[in-house]
């Protein structure tokens, strides 16, 4: 089944309460059950494989413990990083690689006949598999202990707040605030979840959705399309993709507060970034703290001098891009902020943080990083090379026929928004603005968004962009 906010406005409260009317001891195995219903309710087949990981990688952390040798450690942990790539590997990329094996043998001259393989994606697996990993990566630096509780670390694994799209949570982190003696939430910890929740659909259904019927229609024909629509298109994906992941992201961290739950931040203004390597330090932020931690750093980061640094990058954009799917179009577009990034840190620009409020002489530099982030997630919308290239080509041939007006008011409308709730978070206004110390002004905006879910929650439903990862 797809998501469906209203079950899930329903299941949340209902597991909340339930929660916390628990005992102590039962509170945890009722969250890890709730957990695995709001998975299996996806498709239940995958309840074993979320499982399997669980066990391996519990048993693999205890066993780091027990074992001192360090060769000895490091096949114990090949076992996790293994199992976990092995599965992922599978379901994510076999169909991908069979499908590059016949093409290949295609054009010299044979005729394969392999099977077609047809397999199932499980939601989310891209997400908890990354988290099991960084487990026992960590338990295997020593940087945490093992959990010797297998319902907590189960539940580590399968949180469902955050189950099938991140954000990647680390073990030292979560699996501590995974601890059933906590206290209920106070009142303001409620209304600042609810708030979450209501931006989160905002982003979701007022922008990200809105724009979706604009962006689906330019990639699906670029060739009927003017070079402003297709411009547009590429601003609107870009918009798109923002409104629905960190909506996402908002409404997992309104869900886990709760609990009793913070995770952490996966957003944080990335459109007023004044270069690349800001941007990933405000964009997926779980995501890309993983790639530097468990893939740059062991590459040898920054370690070996410039140029192995600029393969490095790239090696690690790369793999990044694969990390979303099996498509050329997510290595290009891995490829490219890894270039973005080699090119940044070969001209010395200086890409530490500013002032939060950008200043009016760093206007240039934050349209020219949004102009690559644009370009690049071209590549990442159409999928293939040649889609993206063809898209890119009408932008750049400057043809007809005119966009639609219509269009081009939603997409300056959108920015617009985006524009003033990133300044608002950038701020850090957005906590006094739902404050209970000023109800009405809280509940005004919460009348204005609700008001706007209702005006445009009747169209036809968008699945999160990242439920396919």
């Amino acid at each position: 089944m797809s998501f469906n906010s209203v079950a899930y406005a329903l299941f949340l409260p209902a597991v909340v309460l339930a929660y916390w009317a628990s005992p102590r001891r039962a509170r945890l195995p009722l969250l890890l059950v709730a957990s695995y219903v709001f998975y299996g309710a996806w498709d239940v087949r995958f309840l074993a494989l979320l499982g399997f990981t669980t066990v391996v990688d519990y048993n693999v952390a205890r066993a780091l413990e027990r074992v001192t040798g360090t060769s000895a450690r490091r096949w114990v942990l090949a076992v996790s990083v293994g199992v976990n790539l092995g599965v992922l590997g599978y379901f994510k990329y076999a169909g991908f690689f069979v499908e590059q094996f016949e093409d290949l043998l295609s054009q010299v001259g044979l005729d394969p006949a392999t099977p077609v393989l047809q397999v199932v994606l499980p939601v989310g697996i891209s997400f908890y598999t990354f988290q099991s990993i960084g487990y026992t990566v960590d338990v295997f630096r020593r940087r945490i202990p093992a959990c010797h509780d297998p319902v907590r670390f189960a539940t580590f694994v399968a949180f469902f707040p955050q189950l099938v799209a991140g954000p990647i949570s680390r073990a030292q982190h979560l699996l501590p605030q995974l601890d059933p003696d906590r206290h209920p939430p106070r009142l303001r910890q409620v209304w600042s979840a609810f708030g979450l929740l209501l931006v989160g659909l905002v982003k979701k259904v007022v922008l990200a959705d809105s724009l979706a019927p604009m962006v689906n229609r330019a990639f699906a024909e670029p060739g009927r399309q003017g070079s402003v629509a297709l411009a547009a298109a590429a601003v609107g994906f870009t918009l798109q993709i923002y409104g629905d992941f960190s909506g996402y992201t908002d409404l997992a961290r309104g869900s886990s507060r709760l609990f009793g739950v913070e995770l952490v931040h996966n957003f944080r203004q990335p459109f007023l970034s004044r270069s690349i390597t800001e941007f990933w330090q405000r964009w997926h932020i779980s995501l890309s703290t993983w790639l530097r931690d468990y893939l740059y750093v062991p590459l040898g980061g920054n370690r070996d001098g410039p140029g192995r640094t600029y393969v490095n990058l790239v090696t690690t954009m790369v793999l990044g891009g694969l990390w979303h799917g099996a498509a050329w179009g997510f290595v290009a577009w891995g490829a490219l902020h890894g270039t973005y990034l080699a090119v940044e840190r070969a001209l010395h620009r200086d890409t530490r943080r500013g002032p939060e409020v950008p200043r009016a002489g760093e206007v240039p530099a934050i349209l020219f990083t949004f102009g690559l982030v644009v370009v690049a997630f071209v590549f990442f919308r159409a999928g293939t090379v040649r889609g993206a290239l063809d898209v890119l080509a009408g932008i750049v041939a400057w043809r007809g026929p005119a966009p639609r007006a219509g269009e081009l008011a939603l997409l300056g409308g959108v920015a617009t928004a985006v524009l003033a709730i990133d300044l608002v978070e950038r701020t850090g206004r957005a906590p006094r603005l739902w404050s209970l110390a000023h109800p009405v002004r809280s509940g005004a905006l919460a009348g204005v968004a609700t008001a706007a879910l209702l005006v445009f929650a009747g169209g036809t439903p968008v699945p999160f962009i990242y439920f396919q990862f």
